[in-house]
């Protein structure tokens, strides 16, 4: 579905990705871990048209994929960012009704609402709630939601559980498999290494900027260098 070739990605005089490249097959789940600063935010956001390659190509489903970050999202690719970024003086379900903007089909959209408050009953609830009052698991749900409205086929999350009590990381990670048994396929970026390997069929390591290392998740999890260097407890990352 998605194939990363060599890509190279510079900003602010930083070589920030160098030659990356990775593939992400229809259905499955695919983890990115590596440090604070490795890249990984650098390389969804190079995917989702944010910032312009250096060199190297993206191909989404084989053909070229756009270079602009609305047909990026016409393509079939959506972004969940990190920190939620959702439209705090917007209620709810305008939230979540920008994530359809591109789209015209007015019944499928209708459809998908319930689709996503059915996912989340929560939001249902608080469907007329600005956004910005809502806390920050409810955030990541609405965020979430939103990216599911663009009818994507390859949803790109940026550290869900990131700030979230250990409760809602558990939460966040059931949902992120309900969202592959909808038929999505998933690129993910975690700090939760532990619970990210858990949940991935396949995973990248990412050190400054370079893959590193990549297999079967459980192989991944398994690696003595990885353990040591991301894993530590499980405990210590949920805390």
């Amino acid at each position: 579905m998605l194939t990363v070739r060599d890509i190279h990605v510079s900003y602010g005089g930083i070589r920030a990705l160098k030659g990356v490249s990775l593939r992400v097959e229809k259905g499955e789940i695919v983890t990115i871990i590596g440090a604070n600063g490795a890249g990984k935010s650098t390389l969804l956001n190079a995917i989702s048209g944010f910032l312009k390659l250096g060199s190297g190509e993206i191909l989404y489903k084989d053909k070229l994929l756009p270079k602009r970050p609305d047909r990026v999202v016409k393509a079939g690719i959506c972004h969940v960012p990190e920190g939620r970024l959702v439209f705090a003086n917007l209620t709810v379900e305008d939230n979540l009704r920008m994530g359809a903007y591109l789209r015209r089909d007015k019944a499928a959209i209708a459809a998908d609402l319930e689709k996503v408050f059915s996912l989340f009953p929560r939001l249902k609830e608080r469907q007329r709630q600005i956004a910005g009052t809502l806390s920050g698991g409810e955030q990541q749900m609405l965020a979430m939601g939103r990216a599911l409205m663009t009818d994507g086929d390859l949803v790109l999350m940026d550290e869900p559980s990131l700030g979230l009590a250990p409760l809602l990381v558990q939460t966040v990670f059931d949902i992120i498999l309900e969202i592959r048994a909808l038929g999505k396929t998933i690129l993910l970026v975690e700090q939760n290494a532990y619970k990210a390997l858990d949940a991935a069929d396949r995973a990248y390591v990412l050190e400054q900027g370079r893959i590193v290392k990549e297999g079967p998740a459980a192989q991944v999890k398994a690696d003595p260098a990885v353990r040591a260097a991301y894993l530590g407890t499980e405990s210590d990352q949920a805390g």
